[in-house]
């Protein structure tokens, strides 16, 4: 997996910064304890994320966006069945 997409709902005090940097952090610490191994790749490092994000605000199209988010996820599983029937 290349990228991940997250619909959530942030209260307006919450820096979007800092809870990006939080769960980019808990994820990585996550992932590479129950997988330590990845952390010998050599393309990683000790780094499971990329540096950037992109985030974006949501009105009245917040449904749009969680059926798109389901569409690609429905994409995604697909590809990963045609390169298993390979």
């Amino acid at each position: 997996m290349d990228h991940v997409h997250l619909l959530v709902k942030v209260p307006p005090k919450v820096s979007i910064s800092k809870l990006m940097g939080t769960v980019k952090g808990k994820t990585a610490l996550r992932v590479f304890t129950r997988y330590p191994y990845l952390k010998q790749e050599p393309y990683w490092g000790n780094h499971f994320r990329a540096k950037g994000y992109c985030v974006d605000t949501v009105g009245v199209d917040a449904d749009l966006i969680r059926k798109y988010v389901k569409y690609q996820e429905r994409q995604e599983q697909r590809q990963v069945q045609l390169n298993l029937s390979r």
